[in-house]
């Protein structure tokens, strides 16, 4: 697959990510019985494991060795906790929409470093 192909697909699946899960989100906090489809606990894995896929690709092409891959990962993985968070592991519907605010804010932080090419995300100077 050409650069472009597999950037693309990782644009979508990356969309499609935050969109599932802020609906995940809301229904974490408002205690809704949607959580427990099938089509709801299977859906984001498969969405989540091509985003990642497609990175990983995405990053052995370019060299992994830029400091703006590394903040993406480093910011993933304090996405996937405090998402994890948010979905499940908050006792409360305070705690579970405060964690889901921080992720959707780490979320958005992710894409500043994407389009940047800076840990700086969305306060780097370099032009989009």
């Amino acid at each position: 697959m050409p650069y472009f192909a597999i950037k693309h697909l990782h644009i979508t699946a990356a969309a499609l990510s935050i969109i599932f899960f802020i609906i995940r989100a809301y229904w974490s906090v408002n205690g809704s019985d949607l959580l427990q489809r099938r089509v709801v606990k299977i859906l984001p894995h498969v969405i989540d494991t091509v985003l990642l896929v497609c990175g990983v690709i995405l990053a052995s092409m370019i060299g992994p060795n830029q400091p703006w891959i590394l903040a993406k990962v480093v910011a993933l993985i304090a996405y996937i906790g405090v998402g994890t968070i948010a979905i499940k592991r908050g006792k409360t519907p305070k705690t579970r929409g405060v964690a889901a605010i921080i992720a959707v804010a780490i979320f958005f932080y992710i894409v500043g470093v994407a389009l940047a090419h800076s840990p700086l995300s969305w306060l780097a100077t370099k032009p989009l």
